[in-house]
């Protein structure tokens, strides 16, 4: 993995030289690589068939999120560049987005609980409404942020319909129709809850490959799929595939416990949504999981 020669000049009229480039984690989507540049390390991620707006929408993402986790204990990437080739007039070169370097190191003392925390704190200290001020992506699929009049409308609408399109043009079935038409019909009563509260920032795409420790022990996020809605989204997607810390859940718990009937079915329904996508992106192998959550979800209608 080398670094493109497109990007490297965009770098250096920045940044000046660019005294070595190494591959790292972190680019499953997109390429990784650790930078030294002239004021010292720097993490970039490039990808010559991004969809126009993805490295724009991480860096608002990122931006926003670290300016919420300010004083909740959670570290975010600052973002030092991003760059957009049909923004800038660069048809046909690579997408990048550069943020400030942290090093990585083991898991701190109370590492769960200080994440638990600090995401509970996260969630709490937002206003506005539900969705984005414009549409992002989840990984590299177009992410609908449009306001809508009730947290289930936006569930329904912004989240489950357009995956579970893309999901059927692609020849998967996760589900029978009329399973999904109930849940549909179903939602308002089930997410009701959404609605009680004021929506949080949401990271948006919290699976265990989206936090990481810093050297110094500290829980830090990245890759956010960014938007405000309800913050048991970000608690299911922690569920879905695991590798949390078990004091995560607890102290999140602590901080600002959850409403009755998270786990009994809401839980699956926004599940559903990253059992969607990983069909849309990675085929058949999620479809089974998928129909199991939705017959979880239909079970508490």
């Amino acid at each position: 993995m080398t670094l493109p020669a497109a990007v490297r000049r965009r770098l250096e009229e920045r940044f000046g030289p660019v005294r070595g480039a190494r591959p790292v984690g972190g680019g499953s989507i997109s390429s990784a690589l650790r930078l030294e540049l002239a004021d010292g390390p720097a993490f970039l991620k490039h990808n010559q068939d991004a969809p126009a707006g993805m490295f724009a929408a991480e860096a608002r993402g990122l931006e926003a999120l670290r300016h919420a986790a300010a004083d909740g204990g959670l570290r975010v990437p600052e973002v030092r560049a991003a760059f957009e080739p049909a923004e800038e007039g660069a048809p046909g070169e690579p997408g990048w987005i550069l943020l400030e370097w942290i090093e990585p190191g083991p898991r701190g003392r109370d590492f769960g609980g200080r994440l638990g925390r600090g995401l509970a704190l996260l969630h709490r200290g937002t206003e506005g409404r539900i969705g984005w001020e414009e549409d992002g992506f989840i990984a590299t699929l177009p992410q609908p942020n449009g306001e809508a009049p009730t947290w289930a409308e936006f569930w329904r609408e912004r989240r489950l319909e357009p995956q579970l399109r893309l999901a059927r043009d692609a020849g998967h079935a996760p589900g029978d129709p009329r399973d999904w038409e109930r849940l549909s019909a179903g939602l308002p009563g089930l997410l009701s809850p959404g609605d009680e509260t004021v929506p949080s920032l949401l990271h948006g795409d919290l699976w265990s490959g989206n936090v990481l420790a810093s050297a110094a022990g500290e829980p830090c996020l990245v890759d956010p799929a960014a938007y405000l809605g309800h913050r048991e989204v970000d608690l299911a997607m922690a569920d879905l595939f695991g590798g949390f810390p078990d004091r995560f859940h607890a102290a999140y718990g602590e901080a600002w416990p959850l409403l009755p009937g998270y786990r009994e079915g809401r839980r699956a329904a926004y599940q559903l949504y990253y059992l969607l996508v990983h069909v849309v992106l990675f085929g058949g192998g999620y479809v089974a999981q998928t129909r199991a959550a939705l017959r979880e979800a239909l079970a508490a209608l």
